[in-house]
């Protein structure tokens, strides 16, 4: 089939797409939900979509020289129940019109690569688009063990950085480091914490440097530490990306 990618920045996308060529599928676009163009803001505290990280998305696209599709969310969660129905001016309907978009420019477009691993609430929604377009989602790491899944990521040559961490354990000085960096100590936090080891509670973020499927690699040149909850015990720490550029692998 031919796939829309739906690209947060992060890992799990990054990975999912991985698995759809693997199967056989041709990725023909990337999709993604971006925050208000105004810069003032790069975490909206959405309940649907991965905000940080958004202004390298073009990155991205340039290392899979693909053609990239956006779509503005101002992250307002209407409907917060587990199933969903069409809600008006609903952060899910961003990705409605985002992906009626992608089929008016690719009608051969069958299916959407989602990585999605533990949340309903997401799958839910996702689903529900899907349904309501005619396409088939796609979602290989879907209840996959979280250990197992992080160690295959690394392995298989997930360039991923930790561009924001949101629980006890996790601080400043793990922001930029690589998901192989934070395999063991991820693993520790959830002997000691019950800590998700792919974020899937919500404890970190993640910005993919590498794939097996790029083109070329990206860089990040130079970068900001921005605080976002100065929480004592797990405050909220995310990487503002100011300078990065791409470069042959």
């Amino acid at each position: 089939m031919q796939v829309v990618a739906l690209v947060s920045g992060g890992k799990d996308s990054s990975f999912n797409m991985v698995k759809c060529v693997e199967n056989g599928h041709e990725i023909v676009a990337l999709a993604h939900i971006h925050p208000p163009a105004d810069g003032e803001k790069d975490e909206l505290d959405s309940f649907m979509y991965q905000t940080v990280g958004s202004n390298g998305i073009k990155l991205i696209a340039e290392c899979l020289e693909l053609p990239l599709y956006l779509q503005e969310t101002k992250g307002n969660a209407i409907s917060q129940t587990l199933e969903y129905s069409k809600t008006e001016n609903d952060e899910t309907e961003d990705l409605f019109t985002l992906l009626s978009k992608v089929k008016e420019h690719h009608p051969e477009v069958s299916a959407v690569s989602v990585g999605a691993i533990f949340s309903r609430y997401q799958s839910n929604r996702v689903q529900n688009v899907c349904d309501r377009l005619g396409l088939q989602m796609l979602a290989y790491l879907w209840q996959r063990d979280q250990k197992e899944l992080l160690h295959e990521m690394v392995v298989e040559g997930i360039d991923a950085v930790l561009i924001k961490v949101a629980t006890m354990g996790l601080g400043k000085d793990d922001l930029g480091k690589s998901l192989a960096q934070m395999e063991q100590k991820l693993l520790d936090l959830d002997q000691k914490y019950g800590v998700h080891v792919c974020g899937e509670g919500g404890e970190f973020e993640s910005f993919t440097l590498d794939s097996p499927m790029y083109k070329k690699r990206i860089v990040l040149d130079e970068v900001e530490v921005v605080t976002h909850s100065d929480d004592a015990f797990s405050p909220v720490l995310y990487l503002h990306i100011k300078k990065a550029h791409t470069e042959p692998k």
